[in-house]
């Protein structure tokens, strides 16, 4: 009966903590939805470094880096990776240029 009531025990303190893990993913995605911009608290960010990485694998390095650097000095961000992840930075994602495309690399 003892054994019985400890894996009881466990088994509530795993689903407690799996229901934690959920409900901080989904307050970490709800806080990506809209968010104008980071707080001018947040640490500055390198837009050279960030570029680099962003556009390492990118055919025309100079215009992706020439773009990517425009973007993240008006956003003060850039996405994780070399494409996609927009969700990360929406203010990134949004520039368009004169004839509706997405600006930024």
């Amino acid at each position: 009966m003892a054994l019985s009531s400890n894996m009881a025990a466990a088994s509530l303190l795993l689903f407690s903590l799996l229901l934690l893990h959920f409900t901080q993913a989904e307050q970490l995605m709800h806080s990506f939805d809209g968010a104008p911009s980071p707080s001018p608290l947040a640490q500055p960010i390198d837009c050279g470094v960030a570029c680099e990485g962003r556009c390492r694998l990118s055919k025309r390095q100079n215009l992706c880096k020439r773009s990517c650097g425009s973007c993240c000095a008006r956003c003060k961000c850039v996405p994780p990776g070399t494409a996609g992840n927009h969700e990360a930075c929406p203010c990134y994602a949004n520039l368009r240029t004169r004839n509706n495309v997405r600006k930024c690399p």
